[in-house]
């Protein structure tokens, strides 16, 4: 395994992301705090802001805080609703400008991500973050920054981005790379969370040195797999390649206003989500041999899942969906509130590999279904919006519905039909 010898990895994190393109793209709300909220305003006390600026940070808001103590925190907080088609385009202005000074190896998410480091760079990283920032400022806008880690492999670039930000850059060298380490606690290691951590106290591990102090096939055991070891040499600077992942599984899940927290009132936004999921999963070509319902109550949740005949078309996909909706229906407490319902789609089959139950061949009926399905997807594509649907289409107040952006996945143009 390779040992580079030198910083070969840049890491860019940008600052606030979805607060600072607000206030980039409405002038009004430079310069003052900014809490991200999901709903419309008048619905501010129900739910969270799920981002803030850097304004309201100085002031104790953090992200993903209920909107009453971000409020008490900093009264004059501006509370703005949430607009994924605008942070997408921004994503992709944001990288067509990155990719001009440098290729761009992965985006880990819709603000971040990680480049290979050329010779040039290598010798002058702080003249490669210059040109970034100022190509960012001035074809983007000023008031979108970011911090820039510089390191050995990408695991140690991501945790020197994170020391200097708002808008810094920090460069760990090889030599220096775990006297850098040693101040971070464990909790500031990507890839150790709560119960992680838990479990290297329950080993004696309490600090970061302590952690490098360790021996490879230690730290795959106190992870239970491959992962630990692969940790211990991504934190000794080796050069350590992400693993390819394949797809799972595909979903989506809504927090619902408070006037669509009844069983009766939420079905059509979980008819939506599961029909963009499908809409997705038909766009990557797989079937799915089972559809998951989940639904987060106030006190507890429930989950109910169906087997599918490896289908993809969204009448086979809506028909389990109700099967399970009356089975939710009958075993919910009468009295109940859905804070939020989700769906999924999963045990994929690549259609080019699809394998059918002896017993459930696909008949005419299903056939016809699928020409249909995929009729419906060609007219949405010509005209670029939502034109044809199975049944009703009742996005819930918001808006954005199966547009969300979450950590791995960054939306397309179609999930906004």
């Amino acid at each position: 395994m390779r040992k580079p010898e030198t910083i070969e990895r840049l890491y860019l994190d940008f600052d606030g992301f979805f607060a600072s393109v607000m206030q980039q793209a409405f002038p009004a709300l430079r310069g003052h705090p900014v809490g991200v909220i999901p709903f419309e305003t008048d619905k501010a006390k129900y739910t969270t802001v799920i981002a803030c600026s850097k304004e309201a940070k100085a002031q104790g808001v953090q992200n993903v805080m209920r909107t009453p103590d971000a409020q008490a925190l900093c009264p004059d907080i501006v509370l703005v609703m949430q607009r994924p088609d605008l942070f997408r385009r921004a994503h992709n202005a944001l990288l067509n400008e990155i990719s001009c000074e440098i290729p761009i190896d992965t985006a880990k998410s819709i603000d971040e991500l990680t480049c290979k480091l050329g010779k040039r760079d290598i010798v002058d990283p702080q003249g490669l973050a210059a040109r970034l920032k100022k190509r960012i400022a001035e074809n983007v806008g000023p008031h979108i920054t970011c911090s820039i880690g510089f390191a050995a492999n990408r695991l140690l670039a991501k945790l020197a981005c994170k020391m200097d930000k708002p808008n810094g850059v920090t460069i760990w060298e090889p030599e220096g790379a775990l006297q850098y380490l040693s101040a971070l606690p464990l909790s500031e290691i990507s890839g150790i969370g709560g119960r992680m951590e838990k479990r290297l106290n329950n080993a004696g591990i309490y600090t970061t040195a302590q952690l490098t102090a360790t021996q490879p096939k230690q730290m795959r055991a106190l992870w239970g797999n491959v992962n630990g070891e692969r940790m211990w040499y991504g934190l000794h600077g080796y050069d350590i390649q992400a693993q390819p992942t394949g797809r799972g599984m595909y979903g989506h899940g809504r927090v619902l206003p408070p006037e669509l927290r009844k069983l009766d009132k939420a079905r059509d936004t979980a008819r939506l989500l599961l029909t963009k999921a499908a809409r997705r999963m038909r766009r990557d070509f797989f079937y799915a041999n089972k559809l998951w319902l989940w639904l987060d109550l106030r006190e507890g949740g429930w989950f109910g899942q169906r087997d599918l005949p490896c289908v993809n078309d969204d009448q086979a996909i809506l028909a389990a969906l109700s099967h399970l909706w009356d089975k939710a229906a009958f075993e919910l407490p009468r009295r109940h509130e859905i804070v939020r319902a989700g769906v999924t789609l999963l045990d994929l089959m690549p259609a080019d590999g699809r394998q059918l139950d002896l017993f459930l061949n696909d008949d005419r009926d299903r056939q016809r279904w699928e020409r249909i399905t995929f009729s419906i997807d060609a007219l949405n594509r010509k005209f670029g919006k939502r034109v044809v649907s199975v049944g009703p289409w009742k996005p819930p107040p918001g808006g954005y519905a199966g547009g969300k952006i979450a950590y791995t996945r960054i939306p397309s143009a179609e999930d906004f039909w």
